[in-house]
C-alpha cells in the first residue's frame, strides 16, 4: 500500500520506518526543512518507561491552585477565550480521580513497556547512536509528603510488573553521586532502573536516514492544506504544492492534529501544553547527573546527554504560542544549579516546544471513522518514551494485523 505519514517528528519517523520495513510505499510530509525540528528537537531527553504517569491525577486541582502563586511553578495557566482549551481542561479535571488515574496509568505503562522492548530491538537492528544511556530515572523528593504520596505510583508499578526501588537519601546519592553536595535538600526518591536517556533529535535524524535507505520518501518544506475524503474513505493529502493520493494516511502532527481533523468532523481532544528546556555544556563531571533526575517539586527533568546537561519540564497552557518566557528560564536554572551545578549556565541554549496532550494522558493510536485514516498522536510529554511501541501498533493496524498489545482503548473511539 501507499501510506502517507503526516509529520516528521519522533512519532512520524518511527511510524514511517516500521511501515517501510513491512513493505509499504511510504511518503512523509512535513512543513519544516528536516526531521525533529519542532517538539522533538530539544525535549527533556528521558525515555521514561517506568516514570510514566498522567498529569490528571488525584490532588492535582488543589496543587494547581497552589502553583498559581509559586515563583517556580511547574504549571502555568494563561486562560483565554478558547473553546478547545476550556473543553480540554474540563475533560482533564474529570480524569483527576483515583479510578481514572489507575486506568490511565495502566494503559500508559503497558504501551511504555512495549516501547522499551521495541526500542531495544530497534537499537540492536540499526546500531544507531544518540548519546544513549541505560541507567534509569530517579524521581527525587524534597519533602516527606512527596515521598509518602509516591505510594500510588509504586502500587501501579508493582501491579504492572515494572521494576522499581524506593530509596532513602543515601540511596539516592549512591545512584547519583553528584547529589552528595545537596543531601540536606532531599529526603528520598523512587528509582525506575529500566528507564533510559538519549537525544531525541539525534535519534530521529539517524532513524530517518535508515528509513530513507528502506525507500521512504521525505518531503520537507510542505504545508498540508487538508485531506481529500470521498465515499467515507480518505483518498489523498492536499498540500500547498500538489495532491498526493494514498491508500492510507497516518496523522502524526502532534498538537496540530486536531486542526487538520476538525473539518472532517473528527473532534480529537488534544491540546498543546508548552514545555521548556535548557541545554548546557558540562564543566564539572563530578557535579553533573549520571542519568535522569526528576525534580518532583518543580516537575523538571535533569538529564545527562553525552557532554551536555538537558533540563526540561513545566507545563504551560497558553494555546499555540511558542514564546520564550524568561521566568520559565529562571525556573529551569534554579532547579539545575540547586542540584547539579556542574554545567555552564552562561552558555545554555533556551528552547520551547508544544506537547500534544490528551486529557487522560494516554496517546491516541488507531483508526478513525473515516476509512484509511489513522492517528498516532497525543503523546504529551512521553512521545520519545512511547514512540517505538506506538509505531509498531500503528504499523500493525494499518497493515491489517492484530497488535502485540491490546490497542482497543488507545483509539479515538474511547472518547465517544
Amino acid at each position: 500500500m501507499r501510506v502517507i505519514v503526516l509529520g516528521a517528528g519522533i512519532i512520524g519517523v518511527t511510524s514511517a520506518y516500521q511501515l517501510a520495513r513491512t513493505g509499504h510505499e511510504v511518503i512523509v510530509l512535513d512543513r519544516q526543512q528536516g526531521p525533529a525540528l519542532e517538539t522533538s528537537f530539544a525535549n527533556a531527553g528521558e525515555v521514561s518507561f517506568g516514570y510514566c504517569s498522567p498529569w490528571a491525577a488525584p490532588g492535582i486541582p488543589m496543587k494547581a491552585l497552589k502553583w498559581l502563586f509559586m515563583e517556580h511553578a511547574p504549571l502555568i495557566l494563561r486562560p483565554k477565550i478558547d473553546a478547545a482549551m476550556l473543553s480540554w481542561m474540563v475533560r482533564m479535571l474529570s480524569n483527576c480521580t483515583s479510578r481514572r488515574y489507575a486506568i490511565n496509568k495502566s494503559r500508559m505503562l503497558q504501551l511504555a513497556d512495549y516501547s522499551r522492548a521495541s526500542l531495544a530491538e530497534l537499537r540492536s537492528e540499526t546500531r544507531i547512536a544518540y548519546d544513549e544511556r541505560m541507567q534509569g530515572t530517579l524521581q527525587l523528593f524534597r519533602t516527606q509528603q512527596q515521598l509518602d504520596a509516591s505510594g500510588k505510583d509504586v502500587k501501579a508499578l508493582a501491579a504492572d510488573g515494572i521494576p522499581y526501588e524506593v530509596l532513602d537519601r543515601d540511596g539516592c546519592i549512591k545512584v547519583e553521586p553528584a547529589l552528595a553536595h545537596a543531601r540536606e535538600k532531599i529526603v528520598g526518591g523512587l528509582l525506575t532502573p529500566k528507564d533510559e536517556t538519549g537525544d531525541c533529535f539525534k535519534f530521529t535524524n539517524a532513524l530517518a536516514e535508515k528509513a530513507s535507505a528502506l525507500g521512504v520518501k521525505f518531503v520537507y518544506g510542505t504545508s498540508i492544506k487538508g485531506l481529500d475524503v470521498m465515499g467515507g474513505r480518505v483518498r489523498a493529502v492536499v498540500t500547498d504544492r500538489e495532491r498526493i493520493e494514498a491508500d492510507a494516511i497516518v496523522v502524526a502532527l502532534g498538537s496540530y492534529s486536531p486542526l487538520l481533523l476538525k473539518p472532517l468532523g473528527i473532534r480529537l481532544p488534544v491540546y498543546p501544553v508548552k514545555g521548556y528546556s535548557l541545554t548546557l555544556p558540562i564543566t564539572d563531571v563530578s557535579r553533573a547527573p549520571e542519568s535522569t533526575v526528576m525534580d518532583e517539586t518543580f516537575k523538571i527533568a535533569i538529564t545527562r546527554l553525552g557532554d551536555r546537561i538537558r533540563v526540561g519540564g513545566m507545563a504551560e497552557i497558553s494555546g499555540y504560542t511558542n514564546d520564550l518566557g524568561q521566568a520559565r528560564r529562571r525556573t529551569l536554572e534554579h532547579s539545575v544549579t540547586d542540584l547539579f551545578p556542574g554545567g555552564d549556565i552562561a552558555k545554555a541554549t533556551f528552547w520551547s516546544g508544544l506537547r500534544p496532550m490528551t486529557p487522560d494522558g494516554t496517546p491516541v493510536i488507531g483508526p478513525t471513522k473515516i476509512g484509511g485514516l489513522f492517528l498516532n498522536t497525543g503523546h504529551g510529554t512521553l512521545g520519545w518514551t512511547m514512540s517505538t511501541g506506538s509505531a509498531r501498533v500503528i504499523n500493525d493496524l494499518v497493515s491489517g494485523r492484530k497488535p502485540d498489545i491490546d490497542a482497543t482503548d488507545l483509539a479515538i473511539a474511547r472518547y465517544a
